[in-house]
């Protein structure tokens, strides 16, 4: 199977990514280990399937858009982590059926959490960093927390669930305010709060804390959440209007 692309005016055809397919087939490996293994049920696998298929056709669809190059040692990383979160999606979707597998949960989602500190510095190291690259490991990242929140919400309450849509609701705010586009400046302090998240829902959503505790921690992960994100949309704003009044009239 190929893709059809112009160069210079003649249409040449590239070989679909096969890393793409791979990590497509190992997810589908995983599902079924995870059938065998721990008794995943009908909705966990039907849901591990559409996370399956929507992320190879949106990685492929990316790919084909922005490709220049070989998918690369830390896409790949980046892949296994997106497996991962599969697998953890799959467990969350079959827990409000049956009672859920914690341990494995929890084992496949630190490792995916692990994972997030390698495949930044793979692409560092082997000057294989990309925008795509950044954006599909962030894309991750998100969706790895609010299956989370998901989970912990169960025992905690909704309001678990502002944690993993937060990033959505600046997504969709930068469709109407367009100066939430901007770039934002390397921030170690935006990332140690990101990576806090991942974190503190694993242990909220373990059990091996009490409720009330793990409560009060993921409140807390929220509230420097909250302060982050405002942070930045301080700085956007401020330079956004900066922007706008140096434009003429």
């Amino acid at each position: 199977m190929a893709v059809q692309e112009r160069v210079q005016g003649h249409a040449v055809a590239r070989p679909l990514e096969p890393d793409t397919a791979a990590g497509f087939g190992v997810q589908l490996l995983v599902l079924e280990v995870l059938c065998r293994a721990v008794g995943l049920g009908t909705a966990g696998w039907l849901t591990g399937c559409v996370f399956a298929v929507v992320t190879w056709a949106l990685l492929t669809v990316a790919l084909h858009r922005s490709w220049t190059g070989p998918f690369g040692p830390a896409n790949r990383v980046t892949l296994a982590r997106t497996i991962l979160v599969g697998g953890v999606t799959a467990l969350v979707a079959d827990s409000f059926d049956r009672p859920s597998p914690v341990p494995v949960l929890v084992t496949l989602a630190t490792v995916a959490l692990v994972l997030d500190a390698v495949d930044g510095q793979v692409a560092r190291r082997t000057g294989t960093a990309t925008p795509l690259g950044a954006r599909f490991d962030m894309e991750v990242d998100a969706f790895l927390i609010l299956v989370l929140c998901v989970h912990v919400a169960v025992p905690l309450g909704a309001w678990v669930l502002s944690i993993g849509l937060m990033r959505y609701a600046f997504v969709a705010a930068s469709w109407v305010l367009p100066w939430l586009r901007g770039a934002l400046p390397h921030s170690m302090a935006r990332k140690t709060v990101a990576a806090l998240q991942g974190v503190v829902l694993v242990v909220a959503g373990s059990g091996i804390v009490p409720r009330t505790p793990a409560a009060a921690a993921v409140a807390g992960a929220l509230a420097l959440l909250v302060w982050s994100f405002g942070r930045d949309m301080v700085w956007l704003w401020r330079v956004g209007s900066r922007v706008a009044g140096a434009e003429p009239v």
